[in-house]
């Protein structure tokens, strides 16, 4: 049994980071595991592991993993080197802290989406019928109308009777898996076959789930968050008190993450369906390949035209999420190409 100390609870602090913003299931000791793995095949630093690729593709997306962690998770670094029994003894209790702490954080993630996916859904005109609980998730998923819509794949058609039925007796032609996008995914669901990058990754229940995780609850209701001093008014105003830091300015994070992004998506998933308790695999749908698929399509796009569109779209959700806070930081103005510094340039011609 471990003795809980002060380290240890720091340990787990600084553990929650990793479910938000490094990967979904790993654990730390896995993604250490793939860093020495390129170490022994004869990388004598982190810079030379880095140009190490490997034919197999999960080694390489548990190593991107292992350099989120390094960003995110500074102290896993502690991990790296064992030259002693009792560092070793060390480190095995360090690593047990930090998954503790990102599972932890997943685990709150999921009751405070839960609750609020219920609210925002019940707020709606007209009224879902049957009624949305905050606790009970037995009457969401495809046995709801309004949650079923949400989560059928845009590939089908959610408002044709026949696939509804089809969908909910487990026909296999509508089968529900990772390999088709969720139609909360899409700006107002829409889903256009021959542009289907169009609105995705834009949906506005999408954004909410984003705000209430990182930013916070009464953000959710906001177009654009104030800056600090205009939401310190609205708040001492409204009798409100702001006793703690949101969940981005503890973790630092000044612009958008496409892990991040994917978290939310596979969290905002699971508080639409019927499943009561966390699982990888809800009946066909596989949450690890849903978060790798939004991963891969956010940070490997394939031609300079896609990442085109990857950054026009991460600047979109910076401005939904933070507005002019940390403008500079989502998208650094160009100084070099400004008139100060031609002007300057020019003189030294």
């Amino acid at each position: 049994m471990l003795i809980k100390n002060k380290s240890n609870e720091s340990n787990a602090y600084y553990g929650r980071p990793i479910r938000r913003l490094v990967c979904l299931t790993e654990r730390v000791e896995d993604l250490v595991a793939e860093f020495n793995r390129r170490i022994g095949l004869g990388a004598v630093n982190e810079s030379d592991a880095d140009k190490m690729d490997s034919d197999d593709p999960d080694e390489n997306r548990r190593y991107r993993s292992f350099k989120k962690l390094m960003v995110w998770c500074p102290s896993a670094r502690n991990l790296l080197r064992c030259d002693s029994p009792k560092q070793f003894t060390d480190m095995t209790i360090s690593r047990i802290q930090l998954n503790e702490g990102s599972d932890g954080a997943r685990g709150d993630d999921s009751a405070s989406l839960k609750c609020a996916v219920a609210d925002w859904l019940m707020e709606r005109t007209p009224t879902p019928n049957p009624a949305i609980h905050r606790q009970d998730k037995s009457g969401r998923g495809f046995y709801n109308d309004v949650t079923g819509g949400l989560l059928c794949p845009v590939d089908y058609d959610w408002s044709n009777l026949t696939v509804r039925a089809s969908i909910r007796d487990y026909h296999p032609d509508f089968r529900i898996t990772a390999c088709s996008w969720p139609s909360f995914l899409y700006e107002d669901g829409c889903y256009d076959p021959q542009n289907p990058t169009n609105g995705l990754f834009k949906g506005k229940l999408l954004i909410k789930a984003f705000k209430r995780v990182f930013t916070s609850p009464t953000s959710t209701y906001e177009e654009q968050p104030a800056d600090s001093a205009a939401r310190s008014v609205r708040n001492k105003n409204s009798g409100e008190r702001r006793t703690r830091r949101d969940v981005s300015t503890l973790l630092n994070m000044r612009s958008i993450q496409p892990r991040a992004i994917a978290y939310v998506s596979v969290q905002l998933r699971f508080a639409l369906s019927s499943a009561g308790s966390w699982r990888i695999v809800d009946d066909e749908f596989n949450h690890q390949e849903f978060y790798d698929n939004i991963v891969d399509y956010l940070e490997l796009p394939p031609s300079p035209e896609a990442a085109k569109e990857v950054d026009d779209l991460l600047l979109w959700w910076n401005q939904k999420v933070f507005g002019r806070k940390f403008v500079s930081d989502y998208r650094p103005q160009q100084a070099n190409r400004m008139s100060v510094a031609m002007t300057l340039s020019r003189r030294r011609i």
